[in-house]
């Protein structure tokens, strides 16, 4: 054990600049705020009209939107910090928040860093050493090493042993990390991993480690202050992920009992004494079914994850960050916490779970979650969500007396929200929170490869054709409201007494229907082509918060909608969940068409690289070119065999969803 320290100095924290963004942003300027701080933001010209910008009172900005230029340097934080005379830097997570360097510039500049020295970030930045002081101090590690730029790749991966994972040196979230499972995938894994790392947290340092394949993740949360005492404030679980980035997690982990919770809070607090730990952190594990457990890392920082923690033992721990870094002892309620209850959270994010986990981009019409849970969310309705950053929306936290409760109240709030504009993975959230495995406790990194969202996902007919239904209702009566004359005759009225009524919608994955319908008094009839979606139903239509209210009435049982009409977008939401469907025109205007056999982008993105040339024979699947978007890269592949005649884009272009990028021919170069 480390001596304690003399007692620290008390250094007021007046003015606090947050050096991120989105919802960790919004999430730190509220606890500064509550402790009567002024509070300074920043943002770059994609964040102009976030709501961490105004929810601070001064904020600066950050010429540029690529992260690189804006949020990724140091210099201008620093910069801004001393223009708004802010006495502290809090890092949120991601970006620089564990970058030695720059905790190193924020002290040079006589500035307070909210979290621990640049000694320790610079330590457990070094995963080769940082695992090396843990087997010191008799922590169970896993074998790695660290890739340097004359690094034998080969003889460190015969050393290591497969299946291993070449993970980011800096940062976390799942980026700069790949599975090799043999020797032949190492290479191209260390410099795909490297691009991205360099992308995410502007450094291209990576390690290699001993992959365990389907453990849980379990991670405890310290708190160090400078008088040297060190506590655990318990475990998290995390094991519910896609492409190594959580999506659920949870305190306590079902999984640990009393005697476990002890052996890990043990090695976690050790740890945190080993290091001379200040501030939060957390310790992170690989649990695996005989109940042994090995050391990933410490995050030098505060993790996405925190509000479990926070719900089940009471404390605001951004709270304690600002305490502790004003060089006040942890109180008396962070030394003798305990837990209380079950809490649950799901990562709402920007994106197609079904396609790949694709990013989605747009503008969002409407965001709002009800229920008794906890949103933390970066963003707000009409805010655009662009390609530039990550793809974390909000996080949704549920807490209860018990685990099935929170993840039936977090599962219902999901269900009730409504969000529209842009793709998200709200259904697959709520589909996991009811999955019978996930309610009997059997998380582990696993899960998401037995249950892939395609098996959750599936579509419930009638729940869409009742939506469908609504929507079209909806539509007739702003249709009719807004008629200039004959308001009486139903819009999309045909002069053949044999012909329904039609409007065209298209879903949001790009599916168009023709859907006729007729209203009759106060029922409704509505059918696709010539089948009836549904038996006729008795309707009503009144106008509330946005929108309509519109309910449909079978057999006794009635079930009602909102729905909102903006424009050609008609938003759908229930009980059931939400529906976005767009009103197409029966007679479209001609539009101008790419070249023929022309690959579309399938996201908006970064060009970061092309795979092949013009001219080159390409295969089936074969990688054409990397798109980059909320800092993870997609790869665009050859959807059939032939030649690539033309390449359409360049490195470094930024493209929109549905732009040429190439025009594939076939065997003998000519377009298919």
């Amino acid at each position: 054990m480390t001596t304690p320290p003399a007692a620290p100095s008390r250094t007021p924290i007046r003015t606090l600049l947050v050096a991120n963004r989105g919802e960790i942003a919004c999430r730190v300027l509220r606890t500064a705020q509550a402790l009567g701080m002024r509070t300074v933001a920043v943002f770059s010209d994609a964040d102009v009209d976030a709501p961490h910008v105004g929810q601070a009172d001064l904020a600066v900005r950050l010429p540029g939107v690529a992260a690189a230029d804006t949020y990724l340097r140091g210099d201008l934080l620093v910069r801004a910090a001393l223009r708004t005379g802010a006495d502290a830097v809090h890092p949120g997570y991601g970006f620089l928040s564990e970058n030695a360097d720059f905790v190193r510039q924020v002290a040079d500049a006589g500035l307070v860093f909210v979290g621990p020295s640049a000694d320790v970030v610079a330590a457990m930045g070094s995963k080769v050493e940082a695992k090396a002081r843990m087997a010191a101090a008799g922590v169970p590690v896993l074998p790695g090493a660290t890739v340097t730029d004359d690094a034998d790749i080969a003889a460190l991966g015969r050393c290591v042993g497969y299946p291993l994972l070449v993970k980011a040196s800096a940062g976390g979230g799942g980026r700069g990390m790949r599975v090799v499972p043999g020797p032949a995938d190492l290479a191209g894994a260390v410099a795909a991993a490297r691009r991205e790392a360099a992308a995410a947290f502007g450094d291209d340092t990576v390690f290699l480690e001993r992959y365990l394949r389907d453990p849980r993740h379990v991670e405890v949360q310290i708190f160090g202050d400078a008088a040297g005492t060190v506590v655990s404030l318990f475990e998290r679980e995390c094991s519910v992920q896609r492409r190594f980035q959580k999506v659920v997690e949870e305190a306590p982990s079902p999984a640990v009992t009393p005697e476990l919770r002890e052996r890990l809070s043990a090695a976690a607090t050790t740890a945190g004494r080993a290091l001379g730990y200040v501030g939060a952190g957390t310790v992170e594990f690989v649990l695996d079914a005989g109940g042994d457990f090995h050391f990933l890392e410490v995050n030098t920082r505060l993790q996405v994850e925190h509000p479990v923690t926070e719900l089940v033992t009471g404390l605001d721990l951004v709270r304690l960050q600002l305490l502790v870094a004003q060089g006040e002892p942890l109180p008396a309620e962070a030394r003798t916490a305990r837990l209380s209850g079950h809490a649950v959270e799901v990562r709402l994010y920007a994106e197609d779970p079904v396609a790949g986990y694709r990013p989605t981009t747009g503008r969002l019409r409407a965001f709002a979650v009800p229920g008794p849970v906890r949103v933390d969310a970066g963003v707000a309705a009409g805010q655009v969500v662009g390609p530039h950053y990550d793809a974390l929306l909000a996080k949704v936290v549920a807490h209860a007396p018990t685990r099935g409760e929170a993840a039936a109240v977090l599962a219902g709030a999901l269900r009730a929200a409504r969000l529209h504009g842009v793709g998200t993975n709200r259904d697959l959230l709520v589909a996991v929170l009811g999955e019978p495995e996930f309610l009997a406790g059997g998380t582990d990194t696993g899960y998401l490869e037995r249950h892939p969202p395609a098996a959750l996902l599936v579509p419930d007919p009638a729940a869409r054709a009742d939506a469908v239904t609504a929507a079209v209702v909806a539509l007739r009566a702003v249709r009719r409201a807004a008629a200039a004359v004959q308001r009486s005759v139903t819009a999309g009225w045909r002069n053949v007494t044999s012909a329904d009524p039609v409007v065209r919608l298209a879903w949001s994955d790009g599916g168009v229907l023709d859907v006729g319908y007729q209203v009759v008094g106060d029922t409704v009839r509505v059918r696709l082509g010539d089948q009836p979606l549904g038996p006729a139903a008795r309707v009503g239509v009144v106008g509330e918060d946005g929108g309509h209210r519109v309910t449909l009435e079978r057999d006794g049982v009635r079930r009602s909608w909102h729905v909102a009409v903006e424009g050609d977008h008609l938003d759908v939401s229930s009980s059931a969940g939400s529906l976005d469907l767009r009103v197409v025109d029966l007679l479209p205007e001609p539009e101008a068409a790419g070249p023929a056999g022309s690959l579309a982008a399938p996201l908006p993105g970064l060009v970061v690289r092309t795979e092949a040339a013009p001219g080159e024979p390409v295969a089936l699947g074969q990688p054409l070119l990397v798109l980059e978007a909320m800092k993870m890269e997609h790869v665009v592949r050859a959807p059939h065999d032939g030649v690539l005649t033309s390449l359409l884009v360049r490195t470094g272009d930024q493209v929109e969803v549905g732009q040429p990028l190439a025009v594939l021919g076939g065997p003998t170069g000519g377009a298919e």
